[in-house]
């Protein structure tokens, strides 16, 4: 390969330091400093590491952070934008480039989509199944119509779930998770767990969802589930103000408050009639913990017996699930509408969103006294959904009220300036994704009556989203953000 870009003729040069943390693309010591031409962008940066006197790669597109954040201008606007001479040594971190996520398929709902879920073989709900599944790759859509319905990946319903008369949820529902392939539970606006059975005739063409258990103990809204299919456990956050954690089997619940039961109270309110039986249990522990409405509750992704929860009282608990009691509280400075851990060696990151439009990243290791570790800002709506990256432990994407997901990178980060707070670092997204129409024609208003309620992140699926549209919506996820 030609290597002009290392000639001085070619005007201005400035020395660049090439480093990287993916271990199988490490230059040797000798070939890690380079003079090249100061109007260099990222695509002869790649050229130059892809040659036979550095990498010998070939084809591998490479991205370039500097200071943590992404190249996107030669080199020479880079150091005047900055304030920098050309004199300087800039260290450049190189990274597999990015792909854009791009719009694959939306299928039409009924009514707004209040959460989604994935079933493949890489999903959590898939390795807990084993060998009973087959790898036929589901998406789980919750309604405010009250409704599951189950699709396969060409966008065909398999199945929708019973009415409230025939025993299905009676308001909108707001979270639903498979425990596994045969199993999955919802919950929402009725104040109740529901556990389902999922069966599927032997060509795939279609379904049965049949409730098989009803958890009472919330008395309010269930805004959130988490499942852990290994142990058959839920865990609930409601707007109560309370955590619940649950079995998804019939003979480990506990007896059921029968003042929380439909039509405890006729005087009150009108009585729900089923022509189904199903049977009914109390959660293994309710926790009355936080002071306002409680809105995520999520497993802690290598201990299943400790938990963590977020609430609109400003605040992230630990839990030991073992006791039902708080370890620790971590105190933040808005209302925290979603919760997700970013596994690590160690405990996890926790990403919370906001109703101040941003995530802010926690370590719960630290100290209550203790600042978040990042705050990821460009959202310009509350951010109701976070879901992690399959595939490594620095990206995650978003679902807001605004319209979108965004996708982050956690290596991209600067310094908060003055008018954010001047304290800890600050991410900004690497992509945004809109909501588009069947055909693939992005909404000409953003934001407007296209909330996204859910978002889940799945290695063999991608980025399913729903929302307001009444769309499920699946845009590319496999190396969007380049694995190490």
């Amino acid at each position: 390969m030609d290597e002009p870009m290392m000639d001085a003729q070619h005007g201005a040069q400035v020395k660049v330091t090439f480093t990287t943390t993916e271990p199988d693309l490490q230059l040797p010591e000798s070939k890690r400093q380079l003079l090249v031409p100061a109007d260099i962008k990222r695509y002869g940066l790649s050229r130059i590491l892809n040659s036979e006197s550095f990498l010998d790669t070939g084809s591998i597109p490479f991205d370039f952070l500097v200071n943590g954040s992404f190249l996107r201008s030669n080199i020479e606007d880079y150091l005047n934008n900055n304030g920098l001479s050309l004199e300087s040594n800039l260290t450049l971190q190189y990274v597999r480039s990015l792909i854009p996520p791009t719009f694959e398929a939306s299928f039409e709902h009924d009514d707004w989509v209040s959460a989604v879920d994935v079933l493949s073989r890489t999903s959590p709900a898939g390795r807990w199944s084993g060998d009973s599944f087959q790898g036929q790759d589901r998406i789980l859509s919750a309604s405010y119509d009250g409704l599951l319905r189950i699709w396969n990946a060409s966008g065909d319903v398999l199945v929708t779930s019973p009415s409230g008369s025939h025993g299905g949820h009676t308001a909108s529902m707001k979270s639903a998770k498979f425990l596994s392939s045969n199993q999955l539970a919802s919950a929402g606006m009725d104040r109740t767990v529901r556990v389902w059975k999922y069966t599927e005739a032997a060509n795939g063409s279609s379904a049965e969802l049949k409730p098989t258990l009803e958890l009472y103990g919330h008395t309010a809204s269930i805004d959130s589930i988490d499942v852990d299919g290994a142990s058959k456990r839920i865990l609930t956050a409601s707007a109560d103000g309370s955590i619940g954690y649950w079995s998804a089997v019939k003979a480990s619940g506990t007896e059921v408050d029968s003042s929380l039961l439909p039509g405890a109270h006729t005087s009150k309110r009108r009585k729900v009639t089923t022509s189904i039986t199903t049977a009914q249990r109390g959660p293994i522990s309710l926790m009355n913990i936080h002071n306002a409405p409680a809105t995520a509750a999520i497993f802690d992704p290598r201990d299943r017996t400790v938990a963590y929860s977020a609430s609109q009282d400003h605040t992230v608990k630990t839990i030991d699930l073992t006791t039902a009691q708080v370890v620790s509280t971590l105190p933040t400075s808005h209302p925290l509408l979603s919760l997700c851990a970013i596994p690590r060696s160690g405990a996890p990151l926790l990403a919370a969103g906001t109703a101040a439009r941003h995530i802010t990243l926690v370590d719960p290791r630290t100290s209550a006294a203790a600042t978040s570790v990042m705050t990821l800002r460009g959202h310009t709506n509350k951010v109701v959904s976070l879901s992690a990256n399959p595939d490594n432990e620095y990206s995650l994407v978003s679902g807001s009220h605004d319209g979108t997901c965004r996708i982050w990178d956690l290596r991209s980060v600067r310094p908060a300036s003055k008018d954010e707070g001047g304290m800890g670092s600050v991410s900004e997204p690497v992509y945004v994704i809109e909501r588009e129409s069947r055909q693939g024609k992005k909404k000409t208003v953003a934001g407007e009556g296209t909330k996204v309620f859910g978002v889940v992140w799945d290695k063999s699926l991608g980025i399913v989203s729903g929302g307001e549209d009444k769309k499920v919506q699946i845009n590319q996820g496999k190396d969007v953000v380049p694995q190490q």
